[in-house]
């Protein structure tokens, strides 16, 4: 079996030094080669296409930004970012995971070196993970703010509307970014409260939300403790905690807490759909979409037993299909849809 090719690019000698040595702990992996910049990873790249690229966002002569943009037009491939834990770092990382990244590497500013080698069996999981994805070409032109592309009916929401009669839990991991700006740029406002778990680090889900909402029609925004789920909005759980639904009366709202990690994640998709099959039942759409593991697939069947209609996304339109292979493997879901048609689901659900 041919060992995982890995292209390292990142302006950082230290970074580059550790990072081959990190990668080369493992007989699994080879490092084709560990540069400085794209250009020169241009040049690499003619002489082997690498299986897996790790890849800074700032670098001198072409930034990671436009590297990868090019990449994921001419030959998808997977592609790990190595970001900073800087609010600007976080918002640029949310660019390149919209642009295609299939995973994030967090490294801080200061004792890079040692939190490598401690993180070196995560980092070494990520690579063979990242290996397994099939990346899918990036559409260029995204849809922008007022500008729906399911026009059937009025985008201002009838003051008479009830606002707690249905509720999306959207769950989704490894390729979801993409997916979600690709079903959530399609939806008008009289769309059904939405609550979603993306698995994504701490301190990226602000800038994750904030970009979507400026594409969107529907407001987009990072959950805080107590926010009503209501039609016209998406709340995604913040990155290092749980977001639950809570049933108050008659209106949806969330809870968003601390707790031990989920099926090795916090958020948890799990967390968030048995909190929907109980609260919400039968008026519920669950959907589980692209993502590695099987977090979720136990909450939606669930949601599937409390009455919950249930969307799995298919094997082909899935950067990996992973999560809604498990909860298909379960009978949790009623439906095996493509993700081009998640977003007509989700109105037709509306009522």
């Amino acid at each position: 079996m041919s060992r995982i090719g890995v292209l390292v690019v990142d302006d950082s000698a230290v970074v580059r030094q550790v990072l081959t040595q990190v990668l080369a702990e493992d007989p699994a992996i080879e490092v084709l080669a560990a540069v400085a910049d794209p250009i020169l990873a241009t040049e690499r790249m003619r002489l082997r296409w690498p299986d897996v690229i790790v890849l800074d966002i700032e670098m001198p002569r072409m930034d990671g930004i436009t590297f990868l943009k090019k990449i994921m037009q001419e030959r998808p491939t997977p592609v790990v970012i190595c970001s900073t834990l800087t609010t600007k770092g976080a918002e640029t990382t949310v660019q390149a995971l919209s642009a295609g990244a299939v995973e994030v590497v967090t490294k801080p500013t200061i004792g890079l070196k040692d939190f490598l080698r401690e993180s070196q069996r995560d980092f070494l999981r990520v690579i063979r993970s990242a290996a397994a994805t099939k990346p899918r070409r990036v559409a260029t032109g995204a849809v922008r703010r007022n500008e729906p592309q399911l026009t059937g009916k009025p985008a201002v929401v009838p003051a008479n509307l009830k606002t707690t009669e249905r509720i999306v839990a959207i769950g989704t991991s490894t390729g979801g970014t993409q997916a979600l700006e690709e079903v959530l740029t399609q939806l008008n406002r009289v769309c059904p409260g939405i609550v979603v778990v993306q698995h994504m680090p701490e301190r990226f889900t602000a800038a994750f939300a904030a970009r979507l909402n400026s594409l969107c029609e529907v407001e987009v925004r990072e959950a805080q403790n107590g926010d009503r789920v209501i039609p016209g909005r998406a709340l995604i759980a913040p990155g290092g905690f749980h977001m639950q639904l809570r049933r108050s009366g008659a209106q949806y709202y969330v809870e968003v807490v601390d707790g031990p990690p989920v099926n090795r994640h916090r958020p948890s998709v799990d967390v968030l759909f048995r909190s929907v099959a109980k609260h919400a039942g039968p008026n519920a759409l669950g959907i589980i979409m692209t993502g590695m593991g099987d977090d979720g697939a136990r909450g939606l069947r669930d949601m599937h037993e409390q009455g919950a209609h249930t969307i799995a996304q298919d094997e082909d339109s899935c950067v990996v299909y992973g999560m809604p292979k498990e909860a298909v493997k379960l009978g949790a879901a009623d439906e095996i849809v493509p993700l081009a048609h998640i977003p007509s689901s989700i109105m037709r659900f509306s009522g």
